[in-house]
């Protein structure tokens, strides 16, 4: 790994892949198609892009029972305590309506409305993830919602990974369908035959996905565009570099654009870091994915001191930031943007990404600055609430039409205007 001084230009930005003209212009295609046909393109394109040859999208019950008989009961074990977890974790985010009122009658408050219904998207293949179909159906679930259909690319046999049936049959995932790519992202924002149409659409995706969901926002909601994972290890001349090496490379393998950063004021540290991911990496299966991200997007910033380290982990904003220092609790005050924050030598990343309960769904490539993980509120709306009482109106009146009328809003002033007309 690149071993650097601290400087101004500290950063894990890369530019977000917005796809090529061809690949935006084929996603445009696709959607239309799916506008057009419904069902018909769906099953047209997965034969073309997945080679599957469907003749019913949804999945049977005959397969959810196939699926369990492939699962080991230890990994069935770890599902059904993860999934508890992660529930018990997000009830807690749950909030509630509220009214408020005044002296003068007036009442004010805040309705909060679960959505109707959300569309829920699984890679397939080799990026087939159980766990983030419980980081995106549970806080669904918690919130409310009702209806939550999910999708996933079927391999070429027209089946779907067993992991991923259990997981979705656990947690009581009714809708499960074989449609994955752009079509999906279409499918579920406008519906066909079989595919219903939903009001937000979350889940990660290759470019395909990614360009689908940005072309259909507006009409649904989305969770996020998420670019490729990172981590931020926060350590002082007392970690365990053979922990620091293998949580670095625990990101590093996810994607080549993947990014893993040491920030320590400890060079003796940061050489040998450098050295243990070097060896680790050897041994690695997806060590070429993983090397790849070492070399291109791997560094190991060395500050002057624990101060300058913290304000290199707030510019840097990341996804994912360790604290591996002596006293590490006594940092997280100052810690202001990092999407999650694990704390402690026995907090490794993948405590979370799996088991802890907080949703591994998280805002990458800096954008922890201004965003937060998925969690309950992202599948609730919030209405507000205003009864105004006759007393309220006669003391305000006056103020209200003058700010309708600095506005040059006239017809705003007299709505106004004809109710105090009736009091005097």
């Amino acid at each position: 790994m690149k071993i650097l001084s601290v400087d101004a230009n500290v950063s894990i930005k890369r530019d977000l892949d917005t796809g090529t003209e061809m690949q935006r212009d084929a996603v445009d295609n696709i959607i239309a198609q799916v506008k057009e046909q419904g069902d018909k393109a769906l099953f047209s394109l997965t034969k073309q892009f997945d080679g599957a040859q469907l003749t019913d999208l949804r999945v049977q019950e005959s397969e959810i029972n196939g699926a369990y008989e492939q699962i080991d009961e230890t990994v069935l074990e770890a599902i059904r305590e993860a999934i508890d977890n992660i529930r018990d974790f997000h009830q807690r985010q749950k909030r509630q309506s509220w009214l408020t009122t005044k002296e003068d009658g007036t009442i004010l408050g805040q309705k909060i409305t679960p959505l109707d219904s959300v569309g829920v998207y699984v890679p397939g293949g080799k990026a087939a993830y159980p766990s983030s179909i419980m980081m995106n159906v549970i806080p669904a679930q918690v919130a409310g919602v009702k209806k939550i259909i999910m999708v996933s690319p079927p391999q070429a046999d027209g089946s779907l990974p067993a992991g991923v049936l259990v997981t979705a049959k656990e947690l009581g995932v009714e809708t499960v369908l074989k449609v994955g790519g752009a079509q999906a992202i279409a499918a579920l924002a406008y519906g066909t035959e079989t595919v219903p149409a939903v009001d937000k659409i979350t889940g990660p995706g290759n470019i395909f996905v990614a360009l689908a969901k940005r072309a259909v926002f507006g009409h649904v909601d989305i969770d996020m565009i998420a670019g490729p994972s990172e981590i931020v290890v926060l350590a002082d001349e007392k970690a365990n570099p053979r922990y620091i090496a293998a949580d670095l490379l625990s990101q590093a393998e996810h994607d080549e654009l993947a990014s893993a950063v040491l920030v320590t004021p400890s060079r003796p540290l940061a050489e040998q870091v450098a050295r243990e991911v070097e060896k680790q990496l050897a041994t690695l299966p997806r060590k070429e994915i993983a090397g790849a991200s070492i070399r291109d997007y791997g560094v190991i910033y060395v500050a002057d001191s624990i101060d300058q380290a913290i304000n290199v982990v707030n510019e840097l904003a990341p996804e994912h930031l360790e604290i591996l220092t002596e006293e590490p609790m006594t940092y997280i005050g100052r810690i202001r943007h990092a999407g999650a924050i694990f704390v402690g030598p026995y907090s490794s990343e993948p405590v979370g990404d799996y088991f802890a309960g907080p949703n591994h769904v998280l805002p990458t490539n800096g954008t922890a600055r201004f965003s937060s993980p998925l969690n309950v509120d992202d599948f609730t709306k919030k209405s507000s609430i205003i009864s105004y009482s006759k007393q309220a109106l006669l003391e305000n009146g006056t103020k209200i039409t003058a700010l309708a009328r600095l506005e040059g809003l006239e017809a705003h002033a007299r709505a106004i205007d004809v109710r105090l007309e009736d009091e005097k």
